[in-house]
């Protein structure tokens, strides 16, 4: 146990950089909601779509490689981290010169044209974060969790605060009549949206900065070495773009095939734009509620990478594993429980109403997300056993289904069918992970109580109160959907606490 308590721990610090921050940028939403129209706020989905898929990309699976290849003995960590460092700096810079010498051409392309800006703005935020990502992860691999939480907290605290100042302070008060120097001086209307791009990217080259003490590059550059990395983490850059697609290219997506419906329907191309940013604003607020797993499921992954490549020697690690998949499900299944029987409270995260009518699509989006934490720790197999590539394979074919079932289900359904999609590819993507692990790197997980968590949280959210958007419970809904919170935690407290206890006396 006390192993798992270090991981326990770890994901604790690590959680409150990772699901703290990102909780506290994720209360930017109501701010959005209030302050844009949803056709505004489905410019901010699409082009956050964008920036997870080009992140991927500049960083190519190196901070996977950087963990592996800093655990072999014949390596010195020193090597790994510069030829690192030495890979993204130069493919960075690289990006960030082509990003702006061709960035209205993309913005013409994204139907953006008189906003060139963002395409460089995003440019640089993206190039800043793909090389911070390696000195981030050299702190969770020497396991400086303190140090990494207060890095990210610095750069939430930055983006938040700059997001207030420009949109809540300055936004509001010019839009009320109430200017004064300051608002006059650093507030133009004409720029919107962009300020959330102009916050981010500050934040950005802050955090930057504040990790160039970490940026050694005292190792000696060895091309062999970053040959051996390459290899290895060529497959790592197709599950990580497969996963952006499967998790954000549905907002891309469905305001582009949204578009074109609504042209085939008659209308112009001003309405028919306006049309599709509105629903891809819809959809995005609400997939915002459901990003709490995705937060923890961030932090977990955090802790738990470099700690089962450290761990991998110990004669007892498959059995650690097992059960921290065990522990990692039932969390999974609480967060789906509190979210969808009181999603009546959490509906008021986005306080506009127009935004409601989405909501449909959490618990949905929960059920895959809790697909996606399952896959996501199943994955350590292909990650040990050197089978990188088996990862790329599934990751591409979840991709597949993402792109097809998308393209012919949202013309029909519209934004319900990206939701539906999501489940279905991260189900798939579950289930063949599972059966291609146990053949090339057997863990015996303890299915049935995977089984049976998943199934009890199935039954207790099968009976709960029908919801509806626009309604509230009375007391006796939300006292009853509590008493089946409570069933749940008194069955994992009987199924494995009090059992713990047990076997310690």
């Amino acid at each position: 146990m006390s192993v798992l308590k270090k991981l326990a721990g770890q994901t604790a610090i690590y959680g409150s950089s990772s699901i703290i921050g990102r909780f506290l940028n994720f209360l930017l939403t109501p701010l959005y909601a209030l302050q844009f129209t949803n056709e505004q706020y489905g410019i901010i989905t699409e082009l956050y779509a964008y920036v997870a898929f080009l992140v991927v990309l500049l960083t190519y699976g190196m901070e996977t490689s950087y963990f592996r290849f800093s655990t072999i003995k014949e390596n010195k960590p020193s090597d790994v981290y510069s030829n690192t460092l030495y890979s993204l700096f130069t493919t960075s810079s690289f990006f960030i010169i082509v990003i702006t010498f061709f960035s209205q051409t993309i913005a013409d392309w994204l139907k953006y044209p008189d906003h060139f800006e963002y395409i460089i703005w995003f440019g640089i935020i993206v190039a800043l974060d793909a090389i911070s990502s390696i000195p981030l992860a050299k702190l969770r691999s020497e396991f400086k969790a303190k140090k990494f939480a207060l890095v990210n907290f610095a750069n939430v605290g930055v983006n938040i605060s700059l997001n207030l100042f420009f949109i809540y302070y300055c936004k509001s008060n010019f839009d009320a009549g109430n200017t004064n120097w300051l608002i006059n001086q650093l507030y133009n209307p004409e720029i919107g949206v962009g300020y959330v791009f102009i916050s981010n990217l500050i934040s950005s080259v802050i955090k930057f900065l504040l990790l160039v003490p970490e940026m050694s590059f005292k190792g000696e550059f060895r091309w062999e070495l970053l040959k051996k990395m390459f290899a290895y983490s060529s497959p790592m850059l197709f599950i990580g773009l497969a996963y952006v697609i499967n998790e954000t290219l549905d907002r891309a997506m469905l305001k582009n095939i949204l578009y074109n419906s609504y042209i085939e329907e008659g209308f112009n191309s001003t309405e028919s734009l306006t049309k599709a940013l509105e629903k891809n604003g819809i959809y995005g607020a609400n997939y915002k509620i459901t990003m709490i797993v995705t937060m923890f499921i961030q932090a977990f992954r955090y802790a738990s990478e470099p700690f089962f490549f450290k761990n991998e020697a110990d004669k007892n690690s498959k059995t650690i594993i097992s059960k921290i998949m065990t522990y990692f499900v039932i969390v999974l299944v609480f967060i789906f429980l509190t979210i969808t029987l009181y999603l009546h409270i959490f509906k008021y995260f986005i306080p506009n109403e127009i935004y409601w009518e989405g909501l449909v699509v959490v618990p949905i989006l929960l059920a895959a997300n809790i697909c996606l934490g399952i896959y996501t720790t199943l994955s350590i197999w292909y990650k040990l056993s050197k089978h990188t590539i088996y990862g790329a394979y599934i990751s591409g074919f979840g991709a597949i289904l993402t792109l097809t079932i998308n393209y012919l289900l949202i013309p029909i359904y519209g934004y319900l069918a990206c939701a539906i999609t999501t489940l279905i590819c991260y189900f798939s993507m579950m289930v063949i992970s599972y059966f291609l692990g146990q053949k090339y790197y057997h863990i015996p997980y303890d299915l049935k109580k995977i089984f049976l968590y998943v199934f009890i949280g199935s039954g207790l959210y099968a009976i709960s109160l029908p919801f509806e958007p626009m309604e509230n419970y009375q007391w006796a809904g939300y006292a009853y959907h509590t008493f089946l919170i409570f069933t749940f935690i008194l069955i994992v407290y009987f199924k494995e606490i009090r059992k713990e206890k047990m076997v310690v006396l």
